[in-house]
């Protein structure tokens, strides 16, 4: 249960007790005894355990009951009083379960039957009808209050769980963001570095220009990484990364980097080129240059193709290799974190990927993709 600010339950409670005073000279002219010093303190007594009515709302409720049947019984107007007794009933139903808040009710329509019975009433349907309405309506208004906060509490954890697994997406995201990242340019320096120890002292331009490629793939990582940093530090459009995220535009630069890395890699465009969403573009860069790292990896010695296509409502880029025999690795489904990233971010785009070895040798990864492709949204799942 969620407890009141105390201090607006004071207000409310001197507001209540400042009604019934001033209603307090009513009970002569009702025919009912004239309020005098006892009738007073009962009216602030009655009134007075209402300030603590969220901390014990049936305790409460039960009490300003009580004084309230001692002021009917000392034979005084019962209305003067019974503004206490149902906020109290109201706050008990809007807190507790039925089962709790029903008899509460029942207890206020039977203490103002008893008023009737005391002050030798004529009009007894009139007072049966308010002992039910009356409790009724309290109680009724104080259950949808109770629903209502139910509903938002709930719909507050849901929201919560919403972000957590916003969050936990995310991190998925970025984590294959890195691994695309670092493992292609780890494995350019990798063999970048194994040539130039090899050649050191007896090619000094090659070993030079394997440490310029490895000079130059390494800011080249590190600017993505910074960029993927400024993603995450975005909390508007103010804080969005001033470069744009690789693309196919980028396929060259690749290709050229692979190249220095001792692969030789032939990049062939098919069709007219045009802009594509930024997330497409991005979608057939990564898959491409994890195709191009495995290649790195595992087929030392092939020779790679990299066929771009442009059609009308789809893209198409495709990577194969002349590598001799199948690595289990390369083709078992799910194996790493780099063929998943890969059918994942198909998915993620509404694109088909085909992964697997060649009839003829070598190995081939063909992605396709709608160029009107959007990122799905699973149910209350978000995938950026």
């Amino acid at each position: 249960m969620r407890t009141r600010p105390l201090a607006v339950d004071t207000l409310l409670t001197a507001a209540l007790t400042g009604v019934a005073l001033l209603l307090g000279p009513e009970a002569a002219r009702q025919g009912h005894n004239p309020l005098d010093a006892t009738a007073y303190a009962l009216v602030v007594l009655v009134h007075l355990p209402l300030v603590l009515r969220g901390r014990a709302p049936v305790a409460v409720c039960c009490l300003v009951h009580a004084i309230w049947l001692v002021f009917i019984t000392a034979g005084y107007w019962p209305v003067v009083c019974s503004f206490g007794p149902m906020l109290g009933v109201y706050t008990v139903a809007s807190v507790r379960p039925t089962r709790v808040s029903a008899p509460c009710a029942a207890l206020m329509g039977a203490t103002w039957v008893y008023a009737g019975a005391v002050g030798h009433t004529d009009g007894w349907p009139s007072v049966v009808a308010q002992a039910v309405v009356y409790p009724a309506i309290l109680w009724r208004f104080g259950v949808v209050a109770r629903r209502l906060g139910e509903l938002t509490r709930q719909l507050r954890r849901e929201q919560a769980e919403r972000a957590r697994r916003e969050v936990a997406e995310e991190r998925g995201r970025i984590a294959r963001e890195l691994h695309d990242v670092v493992a292609h340019h780890m494995s350019v320096i990798s063999v970048q570095t194994g040539l130039a120890r090899f050649v050191f002292d007896t090619d000094r331009d090659t070993a030079r220009a394997a440490l310029d490629t490895i000079e130059a793939t390494g800011k080249e990582a590190l600017d993505e990484l910074r960029r993927m940093l400024l993603v995450l530090r975005a909390a508007d459009d103010d804080g969005a990364p001033a470069g744009p995220m690789p693309g196919l535009a980028h396929l060259d630069e690749m290709a050229e980097r692979v190249r220095a890395g001792g692969v030789p890699v032939a990049l062939i465009v098919e069709g007219t080129p045009r802009p594509l969403a930024p997330g497409v573009g991005l979608c057939a860069y990564r898959v491409v240059q994890e195709s191009l790292t495995n290649v790195m990896k595992h087929a030392p010695g092939a020779s790679a193709e990299v066929r771009l296509r442009y059609e009308p409502h789809q893209v198409t880029v495709s990577v194969t290799d002349d590598g001799e025999g199948v690595i289990p690795d390369r083709v078992r489904v799910g194996g790493g974190h780099g063929l998943l990233g890969m059918r994942e971010r198909a998915k993620l785009y509404s694109g088909q990927i085909n992964i697997g070895p060649q009839t003829s040798g070598g190995f081939a990864v063909r992605l396709t993709l709608p160029t009107s492709a959007r990122p799905i949204v699973r149910g209350d799942d978000a995938t950026p």
